[in-house]
Formats: C-alpha cells, sequence, structure tokens
C-alpha cells in the first residue's frame, strides 16, 4: 500500500492528494511537502520520480473509499488532483468528484479543487472575480458549474468544507499543456505558434506557484464564520499573446536557443480542427473551447493574497517558462 517511508509525525498536519502523479498533483505534493505537511499521494501506477521523498505512497483506486480512507487518515485536507482524459472528461468528470468527496466526508477533512474559467463562457467579462456571474457556453462549462454546486451542496450537508482555487491554463511542472503541446512543441527549431489573436489578454497558472496557493487556502483556520464552501481566485499571470511569445523567445535564448535570423510565428488552424473534429474526437473537444483565445479574461486575485496576509509570491514569468522548457525536454546548448 505505502512504497515509500511514512511522513507521518504527530506534529504536521496531514493532506492528502488524488492523482498525485499528475502535473498538478505532484507540484501540489511539492508544495505541502515543502511547507511541512505529511504528504499521502494516490496514485494508480508506480510512483512519478518527481514526488518528495519520504511521503506516503498509496497504490489504491479511488473507487476503494473505505480502504483510501483508513489509509489516509488523519488527513484534514483532500486536494483533488484527478483530470480525466479530455475526450472522457465530460462522462467521468462528475462520477470521480463525486468519490472524492465521498472520501472527504469519510475523513471530515477540507476538501480542494482546482477550478478554471470554463464557468463563464464566451460572454466573460475582461476580469473575473469570485462573485462574477457563471453563465457557461460549452458543455465543459456547464459541468464544471455542476460540480462546484455538488461541492457546495455535499459540503453542508456533509458537515465538511470544500473550496475551489481558480485559475487560468496551467503551465509547467511538466508536460501536457498548452505551452509544450502547441506553442513551443517546435521551439528547438524555432517556431513558436500562439492560438489566438495576439492583443488578447490570457489567463496563465504556473502550477509550482498555484500549488503554493493551495497551501494557503488549506491552511486556514477553522472559525465559527469559515462557511462551507467558497471560492478562491489565482491570479497567475496575464498575458497577451505577443506578450507570451516574447516572453518564450527570452527564455529560449536564456537555453542558447535562438535561431539566427529570428523567431517565426504560426498561428492555430481553428476551421481545420473543427472539421477534422468530425474524425478525431480530441480536436473536437479542443475547437469547442476556441472562445478562450478570443475573449480577454484576467483573474482577479486580492481576496486570496489578502488570505492569511501578503501577497502570493508569483514565479518571474521568463523563469517560469525557462523552467517549462526544460521541463518538456528543451536542452541547454553550450553557448546557453
Amino acid at each position: 500500500m505505502s512504497s515509500r517511508p511514512s511522513s507521518s509525525n504527530p506534529a504536521r498536519p496531514v493532506v492528502l492528494i488524488l492523482g498525485a502523479n499528475g502535473r498538478l498533483g505532484c507540484a501540489a505534493a511539492q508544495a505541502f511537502h515543502a511547507a511541512g505537511w505529511s504528504v499521502r499521494a494516490q496514485v494508480r501506477r508506480e510512483p512519478s520520480p518527481l514526488l518528495p521523498a519520504g511521503v506516503d505512497v498509496l497504490r489504491i483506486g479511488l473507487s476503494d473509499n473505505a480502504q483510501l480512507a483508513a489509509a489516509a487518515a488523519p488527513a484534514r485536507v483532500v486536494v483533488y488532483g484527478v483530470n480525466p482524459l479530455y475526450t472522457r472528461w465530460d462522462s467521468e468528470a462528475l462520477p470521480g468528484l463525486q468519490r472524492g468527496l465521498d472520501l472527504a466526508e469519510r475523513l471530515g477533512a477540507h476538501f480542494v479543487l482546482p477550478g478554471n474559467v470554463y464557468n463563464f463562457g464566451a460572454t466573460m467579462p475582461a476580469v473575473l472575480s469570485e462573485t462574477t456571474p457563471m453563465q457557461p457556453s460549452t458543455r465543459k462549462g456547464e459541468i464544471r458549474v455542476q460540480m462546484e454546486a455538488l461541492m457546495a451542496r455535499r459540503a453542508a450537508v456533509g458537515g465538511f468544507r470544500a473550496s475551489v482555487v481558480r485559475a487560468g491554463d496551467f503551465f509547467g511542472a511538466g508536460t501536457g499543456s498548452w505551452i509544450d503541446l502547441v506553442i513551443a512543441k517546435s521551439i528547438a527549431s524555432g517556431k513558436l505558434v500562439y492560438p489566438g489573436a495576439m492583443d488578447i489578454a490570457h489567463a496563465w497558472a504556473y502550477l509550482p506557484d498555484l500549488a503554493r496557493a493551495f497551501v494557503r487556502v488549506a491552511a486556514q483556520p477553522q472559525r465559527p464564520d469559515t462557511p462551507h464552501f467558497d471560492v478562491w481566485h489565482f491570479a497567475g499571470h496575464t498575458l497577451t499573446g505577443a506578450e507570451l511569445l516574447a516572453e518564450l523567445e527570452a527564455a529560449a535564448c536564456d537555453l542558447g536557443l535562438a535561431p539566427a535570423g529570428g523567431f517565426r510565428h504560426g498561428r492555430m488552424p481553428w476551421r481545420l480542427l473543427r472539421a477534422a473534429g468530425l474524425l478525431v474526437p480530441m480536436w473536437r473537444e479542443v475547437a469547442a473551447m476556441a472562445y478562450l483565445w478570443q475573449v480577454p479574461h484576467a483573474l482577479d486575485g486580492h481576496r486570496l493574497n489578502a488570505l492569511a496576509g501578503g501577497e502570493l509570491a508569483a514565479t518571474p514569468v521568463r523563469l517560469a517558462l525557462r523552467a517549462s522548457l526544460l521541463a518538456m525536454g528543451v536542452k541547454r546548448t553550450e553557448a546557453a
């Protein structure tokens, strides 16, 4: 069940990370471990080598709720890092969340979910706060709204706390983001591809920074007036396409990757994706979210920054992108 030395210590709070092998789960495990928590890392396969040494690795499926709860006790926080395949998200997101909430209720633990901006739809305003009305325009957006409503109901009835930490597009801490799959996929050959207009602001979340925000939300003390359900917005980095590509080029130059003739810029073939989506399910799902690159948006993080005092430290964009390039396998050259 546990394949690493136990990190249990009665003096340290315990957190259970569900889906700890994923990018967010692994980043959360690192952040909680660095903050002095005892970490239980739930995985379905061999643990990632990026998990901190000394965490308790639990190779127990989320469906084995009672066994997982017994192994995770006395966890006071459950971080939900589970993320179904994008093409199976519509059918698996709510059932998976239900199992995670069952587990939090068994443990009497604070349940923390990473949220996104799908809830607000194609008519969303330029700045999104915790009180911005949710008007989803896609099926995935509707499911996100349902997920948060389910969390609120379950927490109120079950007597535990549940929080959403909402952020923009994830990047860093491994591969699987827009940065490595599309934008910087061909950076070694001197090409960058941006999915939207160069002057449209887009919200980004560097995962190590977001993971530290999870720790801050998890560490807040329980008070009589603490709500059962709450939402926190993580500001992260808001960049236009032009700003992001400029920072990426600077990060690439730091690694000695500047092409002699400068970088070439390409655009996302959205029409082709929509047409091919009739045959390729993943392209269909990606094309349905194209509005995110056409509507400017940023997250207002003032409330989260004020929590427990002091603004959350953000990794400078250039450094975050440089680390992301290294994580996706880009090699430094001798010139760097």
